[in-house]
């Protein structure tokens, strides 16, 4: 009986999906043409995105512009290594990418996280690979009332569910409300987010000793998850990884 109830459901709910394609047709978010199905890229934009592959620096995963062997990293990294211990994302974060998720992020266009999950599978295979908890960085309370949803959080959520690995959308909270990063420089985004974050004490145990990827939209100056791996450290995680569907790459 389960078996059959189950059936009807899903065919029930395809009639749905395709009924509802019919008024309204699946639109890719960047460009607004029509594609096959919710959360498609058209081929126009497709085509700029700016995928991240290897050579890459082996700490903060940017891009390099000459090939490496061994674990080669980037000169700011040389100078000032992260707190996490590695980072990758799967795209650059140009016009096409910042379109692509400022609509995510802002414009509840949350189907478009069925394109960015493969994506992100690819670039963080090996972090993901030996992970035992994914963790999103967290918003302030205020302006998660004003969002409605934690971009970081879905991410986190569609990843654990493709990859089945547990994810712990509450082990971190933002404890102090911070001015936008937007405009700040490197220096002024560090100070801005210290002691901005901590570890939910039920999760603090749980940590211990484990593989952590943390997970956000876009890496910039990487203040923000620095802090937070300095955190997850600080209450005994073994490793933290960062993974990002974005990353801005400065000119050097």
């Amino acid at each position: 009986m389960k078996p059959l109830y189950a059936h009807a459901q899903s065919t029930l709910k395809s009639i749905l999906a395709d009924g509802l394609n019919l008024i309204l047709p699946p639109r890719c978010p960047v460009t607004g043409d029509i594609v096959d199905a919710q959360g498609m890229i058209s081929s126009d934009a497709w085509r700029d995105l700016v995928f991240i592959a290897d050579p890459l620096c082996a700490h903060c995963g940017v891009p390099l512009a000459f090939e490496t062997e061994g674990n080669a990293r980037c000169v700011t990294c040389l100078e000032t290594p992260p707190v996490y211990y590695s980072a990758r994302a799967a795209l650059q974060y140009n016009d096409i990418s910042r379109g692509l998720i400022l609509g995510f992020k802002h414009g509840d266009k949350t189907h478009v996280i069925q394109s960015f999950v493969p994506w992100l599978k690819q670039a963080g295979k090996e972090m993901l690979g030996q992970a035992d908890y994914l963790i999103p960085v967290p918003l302030h309370p205020a302006r998660l009332i004003m969002r409605r949803y934690n971009q970081a959080a879905l991410i986190a959520g569609a990843l654990s569910k493709s990859s089945d690995i547990p994810h712990l959308p509450t082990a971190m909270k933002r404890v102090r409300a911070t001015p936008s990063q937007g405009h700040l420089t490197s220096d002024e985004r560090t100070k801005n987010v210290q002691k901005a974050f901590d570890v939910s004490p039920k999760y603090r145990d749980m940590i211990k000793g484990k593989s952590i990827v943390l997970i956000d939209d876009v890496l910039t100056t990487g203040a923000t998850v620095n802090e937070c791996a300095k955190l997850l450290y600080h209450h005994g995680a073994g490793q933290v990884d960062v993974l990002t569907l974005a990353r801005v790459v400065f000119d050097s």
